[in-house]
């Protein structure tokens, strides 16, 4: 058998150097499919009483400038946001409102992401803490601690008692509902600062020893809904850390969280748009999106 010259052999590779070149120009391009969406959520996702309204919905008190909006614009997903503020990890299965369909109805087999913050009006523990404490905080002028003398552990015994298996169960249903999908679950960003801050009461009329039981009350909703998370399989997005220095007694610009008082939003004690872009923001960082 003859061998082949050094001439034959390159020019047996260019050939085939050309047709491999050839291939891979004439092969179909494959497009990523845009992700499947899903926003699930309260108030805190729905972005209540921040600008503009989504009109789609009107009784949710739902924006457009909401964190899944945001999200979303990153992403370029497909998003389906059915956000609706007040909403009870309940409403995930039963309808809020008249004409309001269970949130969970938009997850399906298909449904690639889905993001949500609940848990908050589970017993109504916010609007009632808040308004306990600040009815507290007004009689005492804004001395002692007259709301955990009056309250002690009784909303975390609350939280821990119906919230908690409230939560995991709705997650359950989800998980259930779309296998596939990443489930990512929002903590709430901080109301109050950690510590006793006298300067707070004008926007948040809450007794100078209340602040840090505010504050421990939210840390303790929040470390069960990480449980719940991470029991069922969905990301927990931590916002202890983040959003430290950002409550609702700090400076316009500051603030992820509107005050009681003297506040830029119609609906109090929420996340301003400021707040609602640094979820989104902190939430892709956490899933590793955008």
């Amino acid at each position: 058998m003859p061998i082949p010259t050094p001439r034959r052999v390159l020019t047996a590779a260019c050939a085939a150097v050309g047709a491999l070149v050839l291939g891979l120009g004439t092969a179909p391009a494959q497009a990523t499919a845009p992700l499947n969406y899903v926003a699930l959520g309260d108030s805190y996702s729905a972005a209540s009483g921040v600008l503009p309204v989504d009109l789609t919905s009107p009784l949710c008190l739902r924006s457009t400038a909401n964190y899944p909006h945001a999200i979303a614009a990153r992403t370029a997903a497909r998003l389906t946001d059915v956000t609706c503020g007040a909403a009870q990890t309940k409403d995930f299965t039963e309808a809020q409102y008249p004409g309001v369909a269970p949130q969970a109805d938009a997850v399906t087999a298909g449904t690639d992401l889905v993001t949500l913050t609940i848990g908050g009006n589970d017993n109504g523990t916010f609007i009632n803490a808040i308004t306990a404490c600040g009815t507290a905080g007004i009689l005492s002028g804004g001395q002692g601690s007259p709301c955990e003398d009056r309250y002690g552990t009784s909303f975390d015994d609350e939280i821990d008692a119906h919230t908690y298996p409230a939560l995991k169960s709705a997650l359950r249903g989800i998980r259930a509902k779309a296998p596939q999908a990443r489930v990512a679950v929002l903590g709430y960003p901080w109301i109050t600062p950690a510590t006793a801050d006298p300067s707070c009461f004008v926007r948040l009329p809450v007794a100078t020893g209340d602040v840090p039981y505010l504050h421990a009350l939210q840390a303790h909703l929040n470390a069960v809904v990480r449980r719940a998370a991470e029991e069922t399989g969905a990301v927990y997005v931590d916002f202890a850390e983040v959003s430290a220095g950002h409550d609702a007694c700090q400076a316009v610009g500051t603030r992820w969280i509107e005050p009681l008082l003297f506040g830029q939003n119609v609906v109090p004690v929420h996340p301003n748009a400021l707040g609602e872009r640094r979820m989104a923001e902190h939430t892709l960082s956490a899933l590793g999106l955008g």
